[in-house]
């Protein structure tokens, strides 16, 4: 209520409570105040009737809301289920204009104001995770490879002879169909083996330029957050290279937002070289529903100029999801959860050391991944060349998800190209192996959980793999 109405209301209640009233409601203004005015991610979360406030009110600010809106055009907010209006606030116009995502609609003052501030505080996070120079960024309603996609396409009008990516291999089919489906080329370059750690083969990368030409390749397409024994690439070294050629470089950073590690990657990067956009999830990075990213660069009128290409109106479910999900956290809310994952890897990282040991197997060394972890499966599969796959579906069915099991030697077409020792980032691999991974929202309970059934299902694997080989022998 505003101010008029807590007068007339004190003709009704006594009018010390009615001011009571009017000051606990002052309070829940005040913080939709200062993120109107600094546009920034509180500090403290706020509680969940404040957030319903502050919802409630942009969804007033929209035309299908009006009291006595007569809509007569084709689409004018109209929804038939009032369980869908309520999950959706009643946000129902979604974002942007047929020409801009980032556009401002008439009709829905309420919901381009939420698109407005959820890419402002998004952007305030990013900088608070670790890239504090990024200028501009933008929340898109597509998972991480079509959002890479329209990167892409972006840069087809720039750069219109180029047909090749050059793409440090990853075994990730969203991030080479992402490539693909924009029409273009990639161009593989294998990593190097440095101990146990697949790195970025810098020179082939060079190499592979200078061989195609600068004004035949689209750009560089990198990455950050990865599965060990995969590590980040040399972001740095990339940088200066796209830099020296004037190619663009598009880092895909899907999950690196966690990680002030692949955060350092992309500002150094920017800072000595170049870098045009990064590209982060946001189920990943802020535990929310998957279908939405997010498009960050250094240069705003880039990054504006890629929302442009984005074809029509867009979902406002990925915005609203991350916005309700940092106003809760709070800066304060959020650093916490990424101290805590910190904290989980070496935990994590400890306790599967050990287990290694017990079964005879190593944790492989991989200091430069923040995230991901791998423990050798090479005596099992020694033992039976199945049994490592069995390993897998064993976990599985033991309700373990998200571990990997990488066999050695598999073979996998994506889009008509062919991958050696696909899962593995190389074509002969030393060894099988288990990936885990410390991400963002995991707990002790998880990691002791897993460890433990992890134990079982090695030592059942063990024995079915020895009995097999006696039958072989005998």
């Amino acid at each position: 209520m505003n101010a008029e109405n807590f007068g007339s209301s004190e003709r009704l209640v006594a009018a010390a409570y009615v001011r009571q009233g009017a000051q606990g409601r002052r309070g829940h203004e005040l913080l939709l105040r200062a993120l109107l005015e600094q546009g920034k991610c509180p500090e403290d979360g706020w509680d969940e009737s404040t957030i319903e406030l502050f919802l409630h009110e942009l969804a007033i600010m929209d035309s299908n809301n009006f009291l006595g809106n007569c809509g007569v055009g084709e689409r004018e907010g109209r929804v038939a289920s009032g369980l869908v209006a309520r999950r959706h606030y009643r946000l129902i116009h979604g974002i942007g204009r047929s020409g801009d995502i980032s556009a401002v609609q008439p009709k829905a003052a309420g919901s381009s104001l939420l698109n407005k501030l959820t890419n402002s505080v998004v952007l305030d996070i990013i900088k608070l995770a670790g890239v504090r120079t990024v200028t501009n960024c933008f929340v898109v309603p597509m998972a991480t490879g079509m959002s890479l996609t329209l990167c892409f396409l972006t840069l087809r009008h720039k750069r219109p002879k180029a047909k090749y990516i050059i793409w440090p291999r990853i075994d990730q089919k969203s991030c080479f169909k992402s490539m693909i489906t924009a029409g273009f080329e990639p161009v593989v370059i294998e990593n190097v083996l440095e101990g146990d750690e697949l790195r970025t083969n810098i020179e082939a990368v060079e190499a592979k330029i200078k061989a195609l030409g600068a004004e035949n390749i689209l750009c560089v397409h990198s990455t950050t957050s990865c599965f060990a024994p995969r590590v980040p690439d040399r972001l740095e070294e990339l940088a200066v290279i796209c830099a020296k050629y004037d190619i663009p470089h598009i880092v895909n950073n899907a999950y690196g937002v966690q990680s002030s590690k692949c955060m350092h990657l992309i500002q150094q990067g920017a800072r000595v070289g170049r870098i045009d956009a990064f590209v982060q999830s946001l189920d990943k990075n802020f535990m929310v529903p998957v279908g939405g990213a997010i498009i960050a660069g250094f240069d705003a009128s880039f990054i504006q100029e890629i929302s442009k290409m984005y074809p029509g109106r867009a979902s406002a479910s990925p915005s609203l999801d991350v916005l309700i999900t940092l106003l809760s956290l709070g800066a304060s809310g959020y650093k916490q959860l990424l101290k805590e994952r910190k904290e989980m890897f070496s935990y994590l990282s400890s306790g599967l050391k050990k287990l290694a040991d017990t079964h005879n197997e190593r944790l492989l060394d991989t200091p430069h991944n923040p995230i991901s972890l791998a423990m050798s499966l090479k005596n099992l599969d020694e033992n039976n060349d199945v049994a490592v796959t069995q390993l897998g579906s064993m976990l599985f069915t033991r309700q373990v998800s998200g571990a990997r099991v990488v066999p050695c030697g598999s073979v996998q077409t994506v889009n008509n190209y062919t991958f050696k020792g696909f899962m593995s980032h190389s074509n002969d691999y030393p060894c099988a192996y288990l990936n885990a991974a410390s991400a963002i929202g995991i707990k002790k309970q998880d990691v002791d959980v897993f460890l433990k059934r992890l134990d079982k299902c090695l030592k059942t694997s063990r024995k079915e793999g020895n009995k097999e080989k006696t039958k072989i022998q005998t």
